[in-house]
């Protein structure tokens, strides 16, 4: 190595292997700051890699303010991934464009604009394949947000050491933390006092997605609540979501559910509705040595690699790159 090479690395910026997870919920926002499980720079930087969980109380007018009050008090660096709430962000499935995959964007807005709420001028949107029935039109899942708060919520993460590198929703983080399997797998997840969501995981590709009205507050139900109506429930709506997935899209029946509830009874919820499956049901583990942070599970999930594949993802860099220069 010659002595020139040897001063532009002493002097070059140290990339940061941190990787940041930041979950927008309807009461505040949740931190997950780890180091990248694999890098090449990991040997630089074990000496700087450090380990943070956060969650700022916060209205979603306030998102901004939040993240600004994060940057303050723990100086964060490293690339982030943006985890949207449901209000945030919009899902709907049309058929899928008879076009070009560079034509398929621009065309989407203006193909869905009666389909959601948001201005096809004011609007960034991503799609991913659904399940093809059989004998039906291939049709694809689009997943739009405002472009305006996107510019927001960027301007403030993205100061000092921080680059967001990714933008995705709850339901591709929750099912980034479940292993690559050829069987299929139900996960039941919920961010703290958030909607319960219904994914059914097949190969890291969610085949089909839900979220259960009215159990936002399942953490405060005492054990005889658990027990009965409640449980009994969202078994009905288990079972209806596994019929279509089964009968509709000519699946292979699932295998498993997995559990991922931040709440205090989690393990009764799992035993009690165990009580009304007829396949196995457990809890859904976060990867050592974050396993007891399940209240931050979206944020751990967004912060872990590979969260998605470039298709699934509300906008990736390159998209990212447009919204924060307005082109």
């Amino acid at each position: 190595m010659s002595i020139l090479t040897k001063i532009k690395q002493f002097f070059s910026k140290k990339i940061s292997s941190q990787r940041l997870g930041i979950a927008f919920q309807q009461q505040g926002v949740s931190l997950c700051s780890i180091p990248q499980q694999h890098s090449d720079n990991a040997d630089n930087n074990n000496k700087t890699a450090k380990v943070l969980f956060h969650h700022e109380k916060a209205s979603s007018a306030n998102f901004s303010q939040a993240i600004q009050t994060l940057h303050k008090n723990y100086e964060l660096e490293g690339s982030a991934t943006l985890v949207l709430n449901e209000a945030q962000s919009q899902v709907v499935q049309v058929d899928k464009p008879s076009l070009s995959a560079s034509e398929i964007h621009s065309a989407l807005k203006w193909q869905i604009k009666d389909l959601v709420s948001i201005s096809p001028d004011n609007m960034v949107l991503d799609y991913y394949d659904a399940p093809l029935l059989a004998g039906g039109k291939e049709k694809i899942n689009v997943v739009c947000a405002p472009l305006d708060e996107l510019k927001k919520l960027l301007a403030a993460t993205e100061q000092g050491k921080v680059k967001v590198t990714a933008i995705t929703t709850q339901e591709f983080a929750f099912a980034n933390l479940l292993a690559s399997q050829n069987e299929a797998v139900l996960l039941v997840c919920q961010q703290p006092n958030e909607e319960i969501v219904l994914l059914i995981v097949k190969q890291k590709q969610i085949f089909f997605q839900r979220r259960l009205r009215g159990f936002a507050q399942i953490g405060s139900k005492a054990v005889d609540e658990l027990s009965f109506s409640l449980i009994d429930d969202i078994s009905l709506e288990i079972q209806r979501s596994t019929d279509y997935f089964e009968r509709q899209l000519k699946q292979a029946p699932i295998k498993e559910i997995k559990v991922l509830l931040p709440i205090e009874l989690e393990a009764v919820f799992v035993e009690k509705l165990a009580e009304n499956s007829a396949v196995p049901v457990s809890l859904l583990e976060l990867p050592q040595p974050y396993h007891q942070y399940r209240a931050f599970a979206a944020a751990i999930g967004a912060s872990l690699e590979n969260i998605t594949d470039t298709s699934e993802t509300i906008a990736e860099t390159d998209v990212l790159a447009g919204v924060r220069h307005d082109s």
